[in-house]
């Protein structure tokens, strides 16, 4: 929203377009047998019994996205990947540990846009055999460069205790409280970065 917009717009103007702010659920994930799905629904359906916004799940895997800069590839995806990118106000990440990071897909697909990212908030649900903290941490610095806001409140979920056989996801209880938490915090950051944009 520009400075002509913000001047122009009434209060009553402005807190209805905040009250409909738009979420992604980014799942990090593209290998098959991949469990994130899983705990991105988990998500959706704690986050839509809040009612302060719209969630949507958007799934990488979903736009296929080449390696960045690979040449002869189909990128064909990457336009609509902009677009609902482009389209949210704030995310949740659901990350994945590898080796200590974020998987290369979801790295790739962070690479591929700019813009779309800048000036929003985002909480993290990571999940690994530390719970993928570490991930998680790598993850925050990559949001930095891209002017993602990053919120304290951070879900991570244990293979040993929020798993069953590494593939059955089974929350604990106490984890439920920690995503409404997280999203306390995402969505007055969303609502206070969007009058920036």
């Amino acid at each position: 929203m520009g400075f002509w917009n913000k001047l122009f717009t009434s209060k009553k103007e402005e807190e209805q377009t905040m009250a409909e702010l738009n979420i992604g659920i980014i799942i990090g994930s593209t290998r098959e047998g991949r469990v994130s799905p899983q705990v991105a629904q988990w998500v959706k359906e704690i986050a839509d019994q809040r009612g302060d916004a719209n969630y949507t799940v958007i799934d990488i895997a979903d736009y296929k996205l080449p390696l960045l800069g690979e040449p002869g590839q189909d990128a064909s995806g990457a336009q609509a990947w902009s677009e609902i990118i482009a389209k949210q106000d704030g995310f949740v990440f659901i990350v994945q540990e590898y080796n200590h990071s974020i998987t290369g897909a979801l790295k790739n697909a962070l690479d591929y846009l700019r813009v779309e990212w800048n000036n929003k908030a985002a909480g993290i649900v990571s999940y690994g055999s530390v719970g993928g903290a570490r991930a998680a941490e790598h993850l925050r610095g990559i949001m930095g460069e891209l002017l993602i806001a990053d919120v304290r409140v951070h879900p991570a979920l244990s293979l040993f205790t929020d798993f069953e056989n590494g593939s059955d996801f089974k929350p604990q209880a106490v984890q439920t409280d920690s995503v409404n938490q997280m999203l306390d915090q995402v969505i007055p950051w969303s609502k206070a970065l969007y009058t920036i944009r």
